[in-house]
C-alpha cells in the first residue's frame, strides 16, 4: 500500500507564486491556499498539497527553501498521512487524485 502525505504550510504571502512554480517543477498539479492570521506576524498563506510518497521529500524540501528568508515568521511544515484522496471531476482515487 502506497502511502499518501497532506503537507501544510504557512508561508509569507509574496512567497506563493515562487512555491507553486517550485512544486509544479516536481510534477504535483495543485495546491490549496487559503488566507491565515499570524498573531505575531500578522497575514499569511496557508498552503495545503496533496502528495505521493514518491515526491513527498522533494516537495519538504522545495517549501522549506523557498519559504526561508532567515527573518522571524517565515513560518511553519506539518505533515498528515492521508488514507484516501477523490479527484470529484474524474472519479480517480489514491495517488491518482494527489
Amino acid at each position: 500500500m502506497h502511502l499518501m502525505k497532506l503537507i501544510t504550510a504557512i508561508v509569507r504571502p509574496h512567497k506563493l507564486e515562487e512555491l507553486r512554480l517550485a512544486i509544479a517543477q516536481l510534477g504535483v498539479q495543485g495546491m490549496t491556499v487559503s488566507e491565515v492570521m499570524d498573531c505575531l506576524h500578522g497575514a499569511r498563506s496557508k498552503v495545503e498539497i496533496a502528495v505521493s510518497d514518491s515526491v513527498f521529500e522533494p516537495v519538504m524540501d522545495a517549501i522549506a527553501n523557498v519559504a526561508r528568508t532567515g527573518r522571524g515568521g517565515d513560518g511553519r511544515i506539518t505533515v498528515c498521512e492521508l488514507l484516501e484522496a477523490v479527484r470529484i471531476r474524474t472519479g480517480e482515487s489514491g495517488e491518482a487524485a494527489t
